[in-house]
């Protein structure tokens, strides 16, 4: 009878189960396809990327847009034979940057990373989506549970992030085939965590930005559209930051992860390169400049102002941006990466590693990539006059 009893209790035990395990692994497939696969908004799935590389890297760069639209590692990689991946995010503020970095220490210790500091402008969280797109892709560990907590902005809810079901259950109503065709793994979308575009938009012929700040030109008359990208599913008013005036400070916030970056660095035995891109929007002040400078100054970091550079690297604002200046095209960026490669390998010892197999290998698939990328934009212009699908 004990035994009856027994063996009643084991099957009830498994039934139970079962069941549960049932029912964990169809909310975590739910889970999967209602969460965002960022099909018109390719910034989504930058960082997750990053977990795909096999090899080391001897250089890390991080930041915005600013750094993953104007630098090409696979121009640095064909050139000079330096490996170098961007952890950059869309609107990446200085604490998403500082944990991208200590994640990615966890897995590999450069030899150099470069900060854009455009960020340091940014006191404080202030964009749900961005926040998302930059950590969602994260794998778990200290550094995202960090992450979420310094990034949260109001009514964002820990909860939320390990289960992000919760946050994106009333995306069952709007799933598209791209949802199932992307379930297991997103469409690969960078090259080293470079975005690139080969369509031109001079400024010229675009009102997107002003380039009358930079080259002491009178100010246009006619009112500049906002530079600031929207993002599909984002509130408007919410995705332009405060106006800035000439003279304001950095924050606070955004200077203790400066200083965190540097401190990180520094254990590692890192050498921490300090960069601002030449975009023309949003304006860079002398303030700005001048904080900037004085930083370096103190701590003995190197820094590369690209606007004091622009004859020197060639840019040019007619035939070297595809959004009217904002941010480089393939063709700038290729020459911002020729000014970088160069001091790299010259001033700090940046290995060449074309000779090395393992490493011939993995780039060779890599450059196949490229290529296609660039024949697959070259032909969308031919046919559309735009590019849609990258």
């Amino acid at each position: 009878m004990r035994l009856q009893k027994s063996g009643k209790a084991v099957k009830k035990a498994a039934v139970g189960l079962l069941s549960a395990g049932f029912f964990i692994l169809v909310a975590a497939g739910l889970q999967r396809l209602v969460q965002p696969k960022y099909i018109d908004v390719p910034e989504g799935n930058f960082t997750a990327e990053y977990y795909d590389e096999t090899l080391p890297h001897d250089v890390l760069m991080i930041g915005d847009c600013e750094v993953y639209e104007n630098i090409d590692p696979i121009y640095l990689w064909r050139r000079y034979g330096i490996t170098g991946y961007i952890r950059g995010n869309a609107e990446q503020l200085a604490w998403h940057s500082y944990y991208m970095l200590e994640d990615a220490l966890r897995y590999e210790t450069p030899k150099a990373v470069i900060y854009n500091v455009q960020a340091l402008t940014c006191k404080e969280p202030h964009k749900e989506e961005y926040n998302r797109m930059a950590l969602d892709g994260m794998r778990w560990s200290e550094s995202k549970i960090h992450a979420i907590q310094a990034s949260r902005c109001g009514g964002e809810h820990m909860m939320e992030y390990i289960f992000p079901l919760l946050r994106y259950h009333s995306r069952i109503l709007d799933l598209s085939t791209d949802d199932l065709r992307y379930f297991r793994k997103r469409k690969k979308v960078t090259h080293n965590g470079y975005y690139m575009r080969v369509d031109v938009l001079p400024v010229s012929e675009s009102d997107v930005a002003d380039p009358s700040w930079l080259f002491g030109e009178e100010e246009k008359e006619e009112e500049i559209e906002d530079p600031w990208a929207e993002i599909e599913g984002a509130d408007e008013e919410a995705d332009v930051p405060e106006e800035r005036e000439q003279g304001e400070p950095f924050g606070v916030l955004p200077m203790e992860y400066m200083e965190r970056i540097r401190k990180l660095c520094e254990v590692h035995d890192i050498q921490l390169i300090l960069m601002k891109a030449p975009s023309l929007a949003p304006i860079w002040y002398d303030s700005d400049e001048n904080q900037v400078q004085e930083y370096a100054r103190e701590h003995r970091l190197p820094y590369i102002n690209f606007y004091e550079h622009l004859e020197e690297t060639g840019i040019d604002y007619e035939t070297d941006t595809y959004d009217g200046g904002l941010h480089m095209n393939r063709s700038g960026a290729d020459k911002l990466s020729e000014y970088l490669g160069n001091m790299l390998s010259k001033q700090y010892g940046i290995p060449d590693r074309r000779g090395e197999g393992e490493y011939q290998d993995v780039y060779r698939e890599k450059e196949r990539f490229y290529e296609e990328m660039i024949q697959g934009q070259k032909e969308e212009l031919q046919k559309y006059g735009e590019i849609r699908s990258y």
